[in-house]
């Protein structure tokens, strides 16, 4: 039977590898190996120039195993360090392992790089040196000229809140934030304008793409700073809502982003209104809920299951039920963003509401619609996420004309800010939206 570890109980945890940075002057260290440089405060690994996109835990087994480089570091080691509190089997560690060959051109069998002390561990044997960051506007030696590195940006400027009418009488509130060009953000469930800001789920969203754009978004009907207590509950009522602050805000043609069941919406509204609608981008969208995707009795049997546990569960002190989700929409975040996902699933709606989202989800159908858009359109996915949104997003790209099917190497529904797959999406965001390139 394979050996399941678990956290080491009362001993203190091993400190991470990024609470051991070491700063030169205002710059952070990069290790730099062969051809390759594992550069800690991007969060990026390049190999010969280019960036080698990999997982955070591929990531930070690296950090792990490069800093204490001097030794054989344990197995359990690496584990409480680079998983935490996760329950997890040893052959996480030895996937792990072998991507991390992959990712700096080492493998099992000559294990130039790193070598695997039986039973015991592994260590890092190659020859290191330690860089300082470049000052930010000089710019690290070998970035990828295809996934330009994000530099820090001047922080956004405070969102102006504001509110707009649907026609049911729903108060909807809306935020403007940055400057530039507008790009307009279709709402998507657990949004809450004023706490986004704050949270780790979507801080960094909110800084890259005010720093771009004029950022308009929302929260929907039933969520965040809108009416909780409405009574209609449909899909041509958030599309009426996206209408509804577009008009508020005096928007006449824009770019719009769809986010999961944003992206349908967003598609909906783009085939209502195609002479307003300058580009569309979807990310993690679908075309199809899970019912209408269900394709067997036992498919509709769990989507129906999905929807009977936000009921029964949402509400409860223990939050068991509702990391079901974090685990579907941030399989690979650290503990810290786990415990900031359920805090804003908790502040975002009411367990009524949750139910009548989730329920809602389970409906949407935009295949007909779909080969109406006329707009530009970027598609981009986690190629590795759980379930069939991948499948999905495949699908939106043959029905939409013309479009564009970007995979991103995740598996995280929205991408934490260290996800490698976050900069391919700014640096395609760029291309598509600021660059001109379709």
């Amino acid at each position: 039977m394979e050996k399941i570890w678990r956290p080491r109980g009362n001993r203190p945890p091993v400190r991470h590898w990024r609470n051991l940075s070491v700063r030169w002057g205002a710059s952070f260290l990069i290790f730099v190996f062969g051809d390759c440089e594992l550069d800690l405060d991007r969060f990026e690994l390049r190999r010969a120039g280019r960036l080698r996109p990999v997982e955070p835990q591929v990531f930070d087994l690296l950090a792990v195993l490069i800093r204490e480089r001097h030794r054989v570091v344990p197995k359990e080691e690496l584990l409480d360090t680079v998983w935490g509190n996760r329950f997890v089997s040893e052959s996480a560690l030895t996937s792990r392992v072998k991507a991390a060959r992959q990712a700096i051109g080492d493998d099992g069998r000559s294990q130039r790089l790193i070598r695997t002390a039986h039973r015991r561990g592994y260590q890092f044997t190659a020859s290191v040196q330690e860089a300082a960051q470049p000052e930010p506007g000089v710019g690290a030696a070998g970035a990828s000229p295809a996934l330009p590195t994000t530099t820090p940006r001047t922080p956004p400027s405070p969102q102006e809140i504001r509110f707009s009418t649907a026609d049911d009488g729903t108060r909807l509130a809306y935020a403007i934030s940055g400057a530039g060009p507008p790009l307009v953000k279709a709402a998507n469930w657990l949004s809450h304008l004023a706490y986004d800001w704050e949270s780790p789920v979507w801080r960094h969203w909110l800084a890259e793409l005010s720093s771009r754009f004029r950022l308009i978004r929302y929260d929907e009907r039933g969520c965040g700073l809108s009416d909780w207590d409405i009574g209609r509950f449909s899909f041509d009522d958030w599309v009426d809502d996206l209408e509804a602050v577009v008009d508020a805000a005096g928007l006449d043609r824009f770019p719009l982003l769809g986010i999961s069941q944003g992206g349908p919406v967003a598609i909906a509204y783009a085939v209502r209104h195609p002479e307003r609608v300058t580009h569309l981008v979807l990310f993690g969208a679908y075309a199809q809920g899970r019912r209408k995707s269900a394709r067997t009795p036992d498919d509709l049997a769990l989507a129906e299951a999905h929807v009977e546990i936000v009921r029964l569960g949402w509400g409860r002190p223990d939050p068991t039920y509702r990391q079901i989700f974090v685990a579907r929409f941030l399989p690979e975040a650290t503990q810290e963003q786990w415990r900031s996902f359920d805090e804003l699933q908790r502040r975002s709606t009411s367990p009524e509401n949750a139910w009548r989202f989730v329920d809602a989800f389970g409906n949407i159908d935009v295949t007909n619609l779909a080969p109406k858009v006329t707009a530009p359109t970027l598609i981009m996915c986690s190629r590795r996420e759980p379930g069939n949104r991948f499948e999905q997003s495949r699908l939106l790209a043959a029905l939409i004309p013309k479009s564009r099917l970007v995979p991103l190497d995740s598996s995280n529904h929205l991408l934490p800010e260290r996800d490698p797959a976050w900069q391919h999406f700014l640096a395609e965001i760029d291309r598509f939206l600021l660059d001109g390139h379709p």
